[in-house]
């Protein structure tokens, strides 16, 4: 079995209910994220996952210097950032990629699959 990294992107801004028209859209993808997530766990794919915090609570963090320099906000301006992951694990790339769709599906966001070094 391999590990995967599945990460939710989505739009950089967004409204009080996040990427959903409405209180009641958000909270059903909430719920259905919890029974995928409840899914993983049961047929044994489950490492790992969670939500993230807005972008602009982020900090960077430069050691590469003589000096450590930390600077508020994210690392790229960008208009899609990552909101969530799961870390799972798959057979294959088809399964992880497979496991992705319904994750994408459960979570209304679109889903990057990447297997880690070494894998």
């Amino acid at each position: 079995m391999a590990e995967y990294l599945l990460s939710v992107w989505g739009p950089a801004e967004y409204d009080e209910f996040g990427t959903y028209g409405s209180k009641e859209e958000m909270e059903q993808a909430f719920a259905d994220t919890g029974r995928f997530n409840e899914s993983l766990q049961e047929r044994g794919h489950w490492v790992f996952a969670g939500g993230l915090h807005p972008a602009h609570t982020a900090t960077v963090v430069d050691g590469t210097g003589a000096e450590v320099v930390t600077t508020d906000g994210p690392y790229l301006e960008s208009k899609e950032l990552i909101g969530g992951f799961w870390v799972i694990t798959a057979r294959d790339l088809d399964e992880a990629l497979a496991l992705a769709a319904e994750g994408s599906k459960a979570c209304r966001g679109k889903v990057e699959v990447r297997p880690f070094q070494g894998e």
